[in-house]
């Protein structure tokens, strides 16, 4: 049975480890391997959010919620995150930057119960390309909220402060469209 407390203290304790983000990940695996009872601890999805499950100057432990067909531009985090989808679907867009801006560099289709990590330096742009929402358990290697990071426009990829309150507004929004039955 999934249990939150313990899930944060193997989190912690994979800290230590010659390779955190590889730890983190096995751990993070392992808590989607059974997408049931990872819901029946934390909740099913209900609406898109991001939803802080642990948070500290070393680690932030997430449940994000994708709603439907929502894309969420690129992005670094400046630190090292393992994701795995209980739910659902996530195409992740990699990005680095460029002599002549950002480039892409590859795209990765997650499932339920998959699992994987991101560098450090990773750029990258999210899409739930599906109709309904997506659910994902995120671990970063640091304060999530409290590191400051960059976004680029969708359309012109030109680079800006990380604005968190756009994230929550396209999250909002796709609430919306869960809402009302609308799609993208």
């Amino acid at each position: 049975m999934f249990d939150l407390d313990r899930f944060v203290q193997d989190c912690t304790a994979a800290l230590d480890d010659a390779s955190p983000e590889m730890a983190t990940r096995e751990i993070v695996a392992a808590a989607v391997s059974d997408p049931a009872d990872l819901m029946r601890a934390i909740g099913e999805p209900e609406r898109g959010g991001i939803y802080t499950l642990h948070n500290s100057d070393r680690l932030t432990v997430l449940n994000l919620v994708w709603g439907p067909e929502m894309v969420l531009m690129p992005h670094d985090h400046r630190m090292w995150a393992s994701i795995g989808i209980y739910t659902g679907r996530e195409v992740n867009v990699f990005w680095r930057r460029g002599a002549d801006g950002l480039e892409q560099l590859g795209r990765k289709e997650m499932s339920e119960r998959d699992a994987n990590w991101l560098g450090a330096t990773a750029i990258h742009s999210v899409t739930n390309p599906l109709s309904r929402l997506t659910g994902a358990l995120h671990v970063y290697g640091g304060d999530f909220f409290g590191t400051p990071r960059s976004e680029w426009d969708a359309e012109t990829l030109e680079e800006s402060p990380y604005d968190v309150a756009k994230a929550r507004r396209l999250f909002d929004e796709s609430n919306q469209r869960l809402d009302s039955g609308q799609r993208r």
